[in-house]
């Protein structure tokens, strides 16, 4: 009864209020399942912060806040302007906070839905290789992000930048985690597996929406979107083989030299 109180009755700190004597809350970024997310202001050197709270009743479980304790070492141990540069881990008034650079870029959910930008099969592909090159960082280290959704990938003067950390895993965390969420559907089970093939999973639907940000449908008949999208049967290839309808990429060199070669073989600058 506690938690269910706590899960639905807990309220996101007000704007105005300072937390830990040190970060102004300007607004509320986001409240999710595992955390209230504030855009806020370090009263000490004037610097936009992004702080994130653990949810009360998160907190009271070991499994919550051991989630939590992840995201900080994961987040905290990538030193690379793809990533928010990683501030501090604290607890104030008995609650659990994590602090990261704001990242101010537009994400690519914004780009699509409401700058109602649209993405060809070129384009979307050199985009796609931007963020695995910046994925690639992330697996070289051993590191499963997990929520590779265009809420959590930006872009800003070309740079790509991927945030939200609140999922991520280490390799040698995949059994511990996997038995966890057996309960989910199968797309489900796909996306949240501590592999690196579920990133490409992730990814294989990030680069449908920014295919279909141009589509017009022609009918109103319900087709798959092997049939709806115009796109040329090796990039058709590669989004079957990250989306596991065909045989999976072992590695993400192996799909950068794939995609790469659908982005016309030309290597296109990534900025981070």
């Amino acid at each position: 009864m506690i938690n269910l109180l706590l899960k639905y009755g807990e309220r996101p700190l007000k704007s105005g209020m300072t937390i830990n004597s040190k970060y102004l809350i300007k607004k509320v970024l986001g409240m999710g399942s595992y955390g209230i997310t504030y855009l806020t202001e370090d009263i000490h050197c004037r610097k936009s912060a992004v702080v994130k709270q653990l949810r009360a009743y998160k907190a009271r479980s070991s499994k919550g806040l051991l989630s939590f304790m992840r995201e900080a070492d994961i987040q905290s141990s990538m030193r690379n302007s793809a990533f928010p540069d990683f501030y501090e881990s604290f607890k104030w008034e008995k609650k659990h906070f994590i602090s990261m650079e704001y990242v101010e870029a537009e994400t690519f959910e914004d780009l699509i839905f409401i700058k109602k930008e649209a993405y060809g099969e070129k384009e979307s592909f050199h985009i796609l290789l931007k963020v695995l090159r910046a994925v690639k960082i992330l697996h070289d280290n051993g590191i499963v992000h997990r929520d590779l959704r265009i809420p959590n990938i930006l872009m800003k003067n070309q740079s790509i930048h991927i945030i939200d950390f609140g999922l991520a895993r280490r390799l040698n965390d995949s059994n511990e985690v996997f038995k966890s969420e057996t309960k989910y559907s199968k797309e489900k089970i796909l996306l949240r597996e501590v592999s690196y093939q579920s990133d490409f999973f992730a990814l294989g639907h990030f680069v449908l929406f920014l295919l279909y940000s141009g589509y017009v449908p022609s009918s109103r008949k319900s087709r798959s979107w092997e049939d709806e999208l115009e796109l040329s049967a090796f990039a058709k290839e590669i989004i079957k083989r990250m989306l596991k309808l065909l045989k999976p990429y072992d590695s993400i060199d192996e799909l950068i030299v794939e995609v790469l070669k659908c982005a016309d073989g030309r290597e296109q600058n990534v900025i981070f």
